[in-house]
């Protein structure tokens, strides 16, 4: 008889791995579980086995980033906003460095594909907005743009919150996101004020 999984003991035992990889403590079956007081059985009627929570870490990296991006409002200025949103992907990465490693583990999937997918979204979606409103040029490419975004906001913090940079080097962000912005098409002076408008990462 399968054994009912509780949703409660499931976030638990996901902070707990979390917490230790932020302590950069080995995670087995036995350190994952001590002082939690659930048992080792617990990991497989959640997870299924260890591959299983490492496949569910890197789910709760990309959910924890779909909503930070969520909490981005949109407004009547598309760049300001893929601005915004390549702000809130940097401040998701800080917050939780180790986690956001792990999200990019290829040697494990993801329990639901579509989740990464779906972050990349936002940023097609602001990318769509700045085109069909004229800040970009007529027949752009919006998952490129968006994909050329990411890649500049994931170079930038891989350097900053898992690397040797200083945190200063993320306010490199700004002018490369301007650059990137103003080689599709947007006027550089107003380009420059949007993106300075939705820059914003946390102190």
């Amino acid at each position: 008889m399968a054994r009912a999984k509780d949703p409660a003991v499931r976030t638990l035992l996901l902070e707990r791995a979390a917490q230790m990889l932020r302590t950069r403590e080995p995670i087995t079956l036995r350190s994952l579980v001590a002082g939690t007081g659930v048992s080792t059985m617990a990991v497989y009627t959640h997870f299924d086995n260890m591959d299983g929570l490492w496949k569910a870490l890197r789910q709760e990296g990309f959910t924890r980033l779909a909503h930070r991006m969520a909490e981005v409002r949109q407004s009547a200025d598309p760049v300001r906003d893929h601005a915004a949103l390549i702000s809130a992907y940097l401040g998701n990465a800080l917050d939780h460095p180790d986690l956001y490693r792990v999200m990019f583990d290829a040697n494990f999937e993801l329990e639901d594909a579509q989740a990464a997918d779906d972050t990349l979204e936002y940023l097609v979606q602001a990318a769509a907005r700045g085109r069909d409103t004229g800040r970009y040029r007529e027949g752009l490419d919006a998952l490129e743009l968006a994909t050329q975004s990411w890649a500049v906001a994931h170079g930038l913090v891989s350097l900053v919150a898992n690397g040797p940079l200083p945190r200063p080097t993320l306010d490199h962000g700004a002018p490369l996101l301007t650059a990137l912005f103003v080689s599709v098409g947007d006027e550089p002076r107003r380009c420059e004020r949007s993106v300075r408008r939705g820059w914003r990462l946390p102190g």
